[in-house]
């Protein structure tokens, strides 16, 4: 989860009273008093500003093993999931993280039949790798089960990849999922939270070789690479110790209004030294396009999402 951040729930003076009498109770009954309110994202990787939403209902609240899970519905963003006080995915603009994670390195790949997902519980992910034709076994691999049987619930739209033939569901540690399964993988998609508490390994050297073992020959990871509005020094430093693991690396980003700065990037490394990520091995056409209903992925957007502006360019140049 994203240890260290928190969230408030802003409420006009009028609900301040009813706010204080409860302050004592349960957790899940504070929540409930601020359906009117607005949930707000602040954390110590981005100092001096924060994401808000307005709640209209509080669906769930609680805590799972491993993090706290906040279910809501938003007054312009549909259905929120956040996990320690992070905002994860909302229903409006979750298809611009989820097509641009999966497509890029699907899309990247000559023929992947076998796709390993770390993370991403909400389902989303698993949703669009489903959508490849050549995919013959989907294995999500998450550590926390109520993030999966909630979402089910509470995002019906992108869990319901979780019932198709073609997906396997793994509960459990990624690390030792991928210890027990070497050189296995056509494509390994890391869809991690941000690196603060335990998530802040998978921002790591040691990660990024243990992705590089479980890849068949001419396999290709993507990971959740940050935003470089704010972690430019950590792309710095990933960007460089994955070129010294694999031949070709790459770095993109998509437009998502409620991560912190609007902006994620993706990384993208392959074993086949002749990959050009910014050009898609496999294209597709309007019509392809129309039937995988893709909301924000098409191939011109896929060359443009490796243009970056001048100041990320220059920290990323050989």
């Amino acid at each position: 989860g994203f240890g260290g951040t928190f969230f408030f729930f802003f409420l006009p003076a009028s609900g301040l009273a009813r706010v204080l009498r409860l302050k004592q109770e349960s957790q899940s009954a504070i929540m409930d008093s601020f359906k009117k309110g607005w949930f707000s994202e602040t954390s110590e990787q981005w100092p001096g500003q924060a994401q808000s939403l307005e709640v209209e209902e509080v669906l769930y609240t609680g805590k799972s093993d491993y993090q706290d899970v906040f279910f809501a519905k938003t007054k312009t963003f549909g259905n929120m999931l956040a996990l320690d006080g992070a905002i994860q995915v909302t229903e409006r603009d979750e298809h611009a993280y989820q097509e641009m994670i999966a497509h890029v390195p699907m899309f990247s790949h000559p023929n992947p039949k076998r796709v390993l997902i770390i993370g991403g519980g909400d389902g989303g992910v698993l949703r669009e790798v489903l959508k490849h034709p050549q995919v013959e076994e989907a294995v999500q691999c998450e550590i926390d089960k109520d993030v999966v049987e909630l979402s089910k619930k509470y995002l019906p739209h992108m869990a319901a990849s979780y019932s198709h033939p073609k997906a396997r569901v793994h509960i459990g540690d990624g690390f030792k999922f991928m210890e027990d399964h070497p050189s296995a993988f056509d494509v390994i998609i890391t869809d991690s939270s941000d690196p603060i508490g335990p998530a802040a390994t998978l921002f790591q050297k040691e990660y990024y070789q243990k992705l590089k073992a479980a890849l068949k020959p001419g396999g290709i990871v993507c990971s959740q690479g940050e935003s470089f509005w704010i972690n430019l020094a950590l792309v710095q430093s990933m960007h460089e110790f994955s070129r010294s693991l694999y031949p070709v690396v790459g770095y993109c980003w998509s437009s998502v209004p409620t991560y912190p700065c609007g902006q994620i990037g993706y990384f993208l490394c392959s074993l086949n030294p002749d990959t050009k990520f910014s050009v898609p091995l496999r294209e597709i056409d309007q019509a392809e396009i129309d039937a995988m209903q893709l909301k924000y992925y098409n191939p011109a957007v896929h060359r443009a999402s490796f243009v970056l502006p001048e100041f990320a360019r220059k920290a990323l140049a050989p």
